[in-house]
């Protein structure tokens, strides 16, 4: 049998802040804590795990391999806390609440409706979400059930798919391309990606030498509004599911199907720790409802 070692929650939250600020005075400064407080507590979570989390010097704080496995590890550790810790309060309180997170262009009416009359007892409540926090809300429990398009990380979730849909490129309204009928994704490989290339697998397996990155590193934009802005004034491309550029229609933006990558999969997703029958039901209305969207076009 080896030691057990029971992991202090908040040396944990210590230890992320300085992994993500990469400096200890800067995280003291987030944590609301002296420089001291915070290396003593760190130094104590290294001697507890037995491992150097830390290469310290006067230039610069780095995570040893130990320390990234721990912060691959403790973020999910802490979401699961934090969500534990919301229902318990929820519950306390007598709510009744069943939270839906859904994706820009994803129509959750229906489903919401449907689920809504079955359970008049929950206050049903839809909040939107983005590209970089859809799962997000699920670990921390402030989401029951999120519609996410893949890929997403599996890890602590239960998915279930619920339809697909062709992708297409936004591109400026002027662009040789924007008058094609469709293109394929080798096209594009001279343009500048403006997204995350995890959100679009195949711009990987583009040859290095025209990838794209020529043009310079990918500018950080949180939302879609901003990259099609961006699409409009300096050029670039986005590629988005078809729901996605018909929610964000743009006079200066075309969009272009892409006739040779799949499609994008849209998933409801719930923490797999949870074993409320509520995620199941409201999984098979969703689906349900796409379907009768879907048998309803002509």
């Amino acid at each position: 049998m080896g030691d057990t070692v029971d992991v202090d929650l908040r040396k944990l939250r210590y230890f992320v802040a300085v992994a993500e600020e990469s400096h200890f005075g800067r995280a003291a400064e987030r944590l609301h804590i002296t420089q001291p407080v915070l290396s003593r507590q760190i130094r104590a979570l290294e001697q507890e795990l037995r491992a150097r989390l830390f290469t310290r010097s006067k230039l610069s704080t780095e995570l040893t391999d130990a320390g990234r496995q721990l912060l691959e590890d403790a973020r999910p550790l802490l979401a699961s806390a934090q969500a534990l810790r919301r229902r318990v309060q929820q519950a306390e309180r007598g709510a009744s609440a069943f939270t839906v997170g859904f994706m820009p262009g994803i129509t959750v009416t229906g489903a919401v409706r449907v689920f809504s009359a079955r359970h008049p007892e929950l206050d049903v409540k839809v909040v939107r979400t983005f590209w970089e926090d859809q799962v997000q809300g699920v670990h921390e429990g402030l989401l029951d059930v999120s519609f996410v398009r893949l890929p997403v990380d599996h890890r602590g979730l239960a998915l279930r798919p619920i339809f697909r849909e062709p992708r297409v490129a936004a591109l400026p309204e002027q662009h040789p391309l924007a008058s094609k009928e469709s293109i394929g994704i080798a096209d594009l490989a001279a343009e500048q990606l403006l997204q995350d290339p995890d959100a679009v697998p195949e711009w990987r397996d583009l040859p290095d030498r025209i990838g794209g990155e020529a043009a310079g590193p990918r500018p950080g934009f949180r939302s879609v509004e901003e990259k099609l802005e961006h699409v409009a004034t300096s050029g670039g491309v986005v590629v988005l599911p078809l729901s996605t550029a018909a929610y964000y229609t743009h006079a200066d933006v075309a969009y272009v199907p892409i006739d040779d990558i799949g499609p994008n999969e849209v998933c409801l997703a719930w923490s797999a720790d949870r074993n409320s029958p509520l995620m199941s039901e409201f999984a098979d209305i969703a689906a349900a409802q796409h379907s009768l969207s879907t048998d309803a076009q002509p």
